[in-house]
């Protein structure tokens, strides 16, 4: 298991990295623990005993950063809300998720505890650092910045999945392979595992954005909405993704059927010339004393050869005015 990572992000955009016991004095100064962003990257057990008894978060919620493998889904306690959230990264043509557990204090302070780099995360801390700014100097806003970073992180993804979907489509018409198809159906399946995990993060967010994030005045309301109407188009999406694989396969079959079609047409046509030809060569080859007698001269044998090459072209003739060749 890889180190702990503590990132400590205050107000003014400061980014530096703590210890537990760094973090118990900070938590120890005031009873709400000061106002900041505090990012628990691979947690350990004294940053599980912070969390306890530091934080004084319920047991519950410890116990579910420990074991992993929830849903999405947001629990209330006295004086703060825990939340967890997914994002979502491409792994060749299967995602991997990441669990997010967030524990919201109120606007006094915001903490993320996650097992493995979180690329939006880490990328917020890289813009917070640059621009000092950014957050505001307001606890609620740096609570949004964190949740949207997190929420739009899947956009990319979602866009990666549609041009792939679009590549297989291509390469399905020009020339279908079993590969191809075993590419849609381990997208499907990933495809699946994200509607199903945005559907219950929407649900979340939404009690988010009434329960516990919607009351810090009118213009910040319209950010959180903001992330909302991110999430349902993500669900959308998602959706249509589904519909455009749906499609794919059925593509790929009207596909396979065609060259089946063609290839049965191929057989049927080079079967048929040599139908004359099989007539003609077993009608002349009867051991009838007549035709015996008169088949030995060689004009008569040309004059085989030429009714077999007559009706070969004459097929030919036929199939093309046909459009079967």
């Amino acid at each position: 298991m890889s180190s702990p990572m503590r990132s400590l992000v205050t107000l003014d955009g400061r980014v530096c990295t703590a210890t537990p016991d760094e973090l118990r004095s900070l938590a120890a100064q005031k009873p709400d623990g000061g106002n900041y962003w505090l990012d628990i990257q691979d947690p350990d057990e004294s940053d599980y005993a912070l969390l306890l008894d530091g934080y004084r978060f319920h047991a519950l919620t410890v116990e579910d950063v420990r074991v992993q493998n929830q849903r999405p889904k947001l629990d209330s306690f006295p004086g703060y809300a825990f939340a967890v959230l997914f994002t979502a990264d491409a792994q060749g043509e299967r995602l991997s998720f990441q669990e997010h557990h967030l524990y919201l204090t109120g606007g006094r302070c915001l903490i993320t505890v996650h097992r493995g780099s979180s690329r939006a995360l880490d990328d917020l801390r890289q813009r917070l650092a640059e621009d000092p700014g950014m957050g505001r100097g307001d606890q609620r806003f740096m609570d949004y910045l964190v949740i949207n970073a997190l929420v739009e992180s899947l956009f990319p993804i979602l866009d990666d999945l549609d041009e792939h979907i679009d590549v297989l489509e291509d390469g399905i018409v020009q020339r279908s392979q079993p590969s191809t198809l075993a590419s849609v159906t381990a997208i499907k399946h990933s495809v699946s595992d994200l509607r199903r995990i945005l559907s219950a993060q929407r649900d979340v967010f939404q009690r988010l954005l009434t329960h516990s994030l919607d009351h810090s005045g009118d213009e910040l309301s319209l950010y959180w909405r903001d992330v909302y109407e991110h999430l349902v188009r993500q669900y959308e999406q998602v959706d249509s993704l589904r519909d455009l694989l749906t499609g794919t396969i059925d593509l790929y079959m009207a596909a396979i059927s065609n060259r089946l079609n063609a290839t049965m047409k191929q057989l049927t046509v080079i079967a048929s010339l040599f139908l004359p030809l099989t007539f003609l060569t077993g009608f002349f080859g009867m051991n009838f004393g007549y035709l015996v007698s008169h088949i030995s001269a060689p004009p008569t044998f040309a004059l085989g050869i030429g009714l077999m090459a007559l009706s070969t072209a004459l097929q030919i003739l036929v199939f093309r005015r046909q459009g079967w060749i």
